[in-house]
């Protein structure tokens, strides 16, 4: 059986949540498989039949910048920026393909003041502070691209948007120096209450193969100490220069991320219904059979005959996921043969009414519809026949039209409003630039409040191919 024809059962048999990780097995005993009917025959999630990596080590390196506080390493009194050094190390586990957590250690140093310690004074004012710090804490990790992204976005990605946020226990030793010399300032031990800090902030990872991520972070790291700085006591002199009551810090790393396991895939790179594909590729390029319907599909409609209501559906029809072919307007007429799909009518007259009780022009084959991508206005090139049958048709006729544009339900209403105003403009401009009279034509948009497929609300309820029915611009007798 071609392998298309696999991929299509299995999209509309395989649940893609929690059991998306046993969807590609052949049924051996070990894994039991979702291909002959039954909820006996579904396994549940367990880490022995788990799919995919879900443990990573991190490093990174990067450059700490004291930002809150009564001396800082940006813009100081010199007007010049203090860089320090830091360095982290993680162990990284994925609990689902968005949400994880980390166990995090990080080291550095700040530097901050009116000069580098490194340096002598300039003059008997100027005060400097470096601070060396050890840091752990545990992070929570919610991957926004894999939680926001499409469900029907079946192609491979590389980058992906990471947010941090955690606590844990610092220690370290602030050193302050002036004219006088350096001096040791403040030291906090770690794992004491006054030790306590916050961290959060966002990441960016890209996927270099299946074992190593490349990811830039900045962090916001909170100290809960008025002391960090090197600036002394919270009531010194120099602590006395600002009301700030906690020295904080931004943190920008670049990192690296090892993932483990035996796997072919991690789980924060994971999509449910793009596993599907996948897997199918992987086994393909192992030679093993796929064994997808044990009885068939006799009427080659994608659905398997254990499944398929409707043996016998005629070639080319569109159906449901039980195999019966589709009738929009329910008026006994399947879609492959309804010349006026959304409008009911008698089967002598194909499916259309024989009086026409409004501006319905679906029966003049010539002035079909046109569909549209995904968030594009764009003309296709595909589209241009049936606009050239259009104009011709247009020319000859005595009346007008109104070139309604639709959308799918994707996107706030707003925007489709505009979108679907901008593909009927472009009908109509082009109908006009190829010989259409502009008095004739009106361009109309509805935006998601004229499906051709109503029940794709929301459209992830619906194949692609009605979502694409309903991204589409038509025309209205006026």
């Amino acid at each position: 059986m071609k392998l298309s024809l696999a991929i299509v059962a299995l999209a509309l048999a395989i649940p893609t949540a929690s059991y998306a990780q046993d969807s590609t097995a052949v049924s051996k005993g070990e894994y039991p498989n979702t291909f002959s009917s039954g909820s006996a025959n579904v396994s549940p999630f367990t880490n022995q039949s788990k799919r995919f990596n879900d443990w990573s080590i991190s490093a990174g390196v990067g450059v700490p910048l004291l930002q809150s506080a009564d001396l800082t390493s940006i813009k100081n009194g010199n007007g010049k920026n203090l860089f320090g050094y830091s360095a982290y190390v993680s162990i990284d586990k994925a609990i689902t393909h968005a949400f994880g957590i980390n166990l995090q250690y990080d080291r550095g140093e700040t530097r901050q003041g009116w000069f580098n310690t490194k340096d002598a004074a300039p003059d008997a004012k100027a005060v400097a502070g470096r601070t060396q710090y050890d840091a752990i804490s545990i992070l929570g990790d919610i991957n926004f691209s894999n939680l926001l992204r499409r469900v029907d976005n079946h192609s491979p990605y590389r980058w992906a948007l990471h947010g941090y946020a955690g606590v844990g226990t610092i220690a370290y030793r602030a050193y302050q120096k002036d004219a006088t010399g350096q001096r040791l300032m403040t030291e906090v031990k770690p794992f004491k209450l006054g030790s306590l800090f916050m961290q959060a902030g966002t990441g960016l990872k890209f996927k270099v193969n299946r074992r190593i991520d490349i990811e830039g972070r900045l962090m916001y790291v909170v100290t809960g100490d008025d002391t960090f700085d090197g600036g002394g006591d919270p009531y010194s002199e120099i602590n006395r220069r600002s009301s700030q009551v906690s020295d904080n810090f931004f943190n920008a790393t670049l990192g690296l991320s090892v993932k483990l396991g035996k796997h072919e895939s991690h789980l924060m790179w994971h999509d449910p219904l793009q596993e599907i594909y996948y897997k199918l590729d992987v086994l393909a390029n192992k030679n093993q059979d796929i064994e997808v319907c044990k009885k068939g599909d006799a009427d080659n409609d994608g659905v398997c005959d254990d499944w398929d209501r409707q043996l016998d559906t005629p070639a080319g029809a569109r159906v449901d996921g039980a195999g019966v072919a589709l009738d929009t307007d329910l008026d006994g007429v399947i879609d492959l043969y309804d010349k006026c799909v959304t409008v009911p009518g008698p089967v002598e007259n194909n499916g259309c009414p024989t009086t026409t009780t409004g501006p319905v022009v679906e029966t003049e084959t010539k002035l079909e519809g046109i569909e549209f991508d995904l968030n594009s206005d764009r003309i296709l090139p595909s589209n241009t026949p049936i606009l050239n049958n259009a104009v011709n048709y247009i020319n000859s006729s005595n009346g007008s039209y109104n070139v309604v544009g639709a959308t799918d339900t994707r996107g706030t209403d707003a925007y489709n409003q505009k979108l679907s105003q901008r593909r009927a403009n472009n009908v109509k401009n082009y109908l006009i630039k190829n010989g259409v009279q502009s008095g004739k034509l009106n361009a109309v948009g509805k935006g998601e409040k004229d499906l051709k497929y109503p029940e794709c609300e929301p459209a992830t309820k619906c194949p692609e191919w009605k979502n694409r029915a309903n991204r589409r611009v038509y025309f209205e007798a006026k």
